[in-house]
């Protein structure tokens, strides 16, 4: 059963930085691509960045240069280092198993279904 849980979130001012960390189990994370995605209130959810089983990587334009994914197999991890935060990256974050990762403005979905219960990006002055 694959389970995934989100921690690292919190409140930050403009040009902060926050750290994400996803613990994955139920299944194998070194075999799959991993993705983090964001859900802001009054929108759909939209992928933010994905990391493939062989640490390729591939952000959203507007997280670029500011946002780095990274996966430790071993833990069974993967995190999302947040700098220079914007208010607009106001959002529930979550991460999810992908097959592959693809073009991230399309990644809208994790590609089990599963997803975890987030954690409550704010960030405001």
């Amino acid at each position: 059963q694959v389970q995934l849980v989100e921690s690292g979130g919190g409140l930050a001012q403009p040009g902060g930085s926050l750290r994400l960390s996803c613990a994955a189990s139920g299944f194998r994370m070194a075999n799959f691509a991993m993705g983090w995605f964001r859900q802001a209130p009054g929108k759909e959810r939209e992928g933010v960045s994905c990391i493939t089983s062989d640490n390729s990587t591939g952000y959203l334009d507007s997280v670029k240069g500011r946002f780095t994914i990274s996966r430790d197999n071993v833990e069974s991890r993967i995190y999302l280092q947040m700098n220079d935060l914007k208010v607009d990256d106001t959002a529930i974050y979550y991460c999810a198993p992908r097959f592959y990762c693809g073009v991230i403005a399309r990644m809208l979905d994790g590609s089990f279904g599963s997803w975890g219960p987030g954690t409550q990006v704010t960030v405001s002055s």
